[in-house]
């Protein structure tokens, strides 16, 4: 319970306009006005008709997924470079839970993401509320606007959701899958948004407590305190034990998600 509080406390959100190959470090935000952009609709997904909350995968293959959580509920939002840079070093592939204000915030980090075949991108609200406590009006509102900012920019489109805070009840998992949302939780949360947790000790916690089909909730906006410093270790030692690190699709044996779309949209003013 502890640790599912801390995670909690983890908001979703960098200076602006970063590259992932740029070496400066991610430091503290800077004021950054997000771009006007108007919104392309995504394309809808037919509803799964019975939803089900998924923790983890298979418990019968040495597999497990590793998701990084994105997006803006305190201020600026920021986005952690080194985090990324370790996964396409790395070669892992992941699955990034991203919100539609980070997406907004960081439109160009967005497209290059998903320039990188090996990212699945999912849906982690608009402004990450505690959707338990919204109306039907407004947690739709919160799943259709991120789709709409992840296809405008991306020309992908999101099949998997995680709630905010990892708020998940029956009503809004039904909601999710109205719109063809699979509700996508964890068996293992890292507890990296805990500001006095050691690297020594995210890797320990991760690397131990790991099991086949395990889902691995961890942070790329700056609020996983030691998660950039404590990755490598966890990727070299979990692939030591024999685990294949795949994107929750791959671990649930979902099909490809469809091509992007031939042309996104780009930003038309900044």
């Amino acid at each position: 319970a502890l640790v599912l509080a801390l995670l909690g406390l983890a908001g979703c959100a960098t200076p602006p306009k970063p590259t992932l190959h740029d070496e400066a470090v991610i430091g503290a935000p800077l004021p950054y006005e997000p771009p006007a952009l108007e919104l392309t609709p995504a394309p809808r997904l037919a509803p799964i008709s019975q939803p089900r909350p998924v923790r983890h995968g298979s418990r019968d293959k040495k597999r497990i997924a590793l998701t990084f959580d994105a997006c803006a509920t305190q201020g600026p939002s920021q986005f952690d470079l080194k985090v990324i840079r370790t996964l396409i070093d790395m070669q892992v592939p992941a699955t990034l839970f991203l919100g539609g204000k980070w997406m907004e915030e960081h439109p160009d980090e967005t497209m290059e993401l998903a320039s990188y075949p090996q990212f699945e991108l999912a849906n982690h609200s608009y402004l990450h509320p505690h959707l338990p406590r919204e109306s039907d009006e407004r947690v739709r509102e919160e799943l259709l606007r991120t789709q709409d900012m992840l296809y405008t920019l991306t020309g992908r489109v999101a099949r998997l959701f995680r709630a905010p805070y990892g708020e998940l009840d029956p009503r809004v998992m039904r909601l999710a899958a109205e719109h063809g949302l699979l509700s996508i939780q964890y068996d293992l949360a890292s507890g990296d948004p805990d500001p006095n947790v050691t690297a020594k000790r995210l890797l320990e916690f991760v690397s131990d407590r790991a099991r086949k089909g395990s889902i691995v909730v961890m942070h790329m906006n700056g609020r996983g305190w030691k998660t950039a410093e404590a990755l490598p270790r966890i990727v070299l030692r979990l692939r030591k034990k024999g685990y294949r690190l795949v994107t929750v699709s791959q671990l649930l044996g979902l099909p490809p998600a469809p091509a992007a779309a031939p042309a996104a949209q780009r930003l038309s003013a900044r």
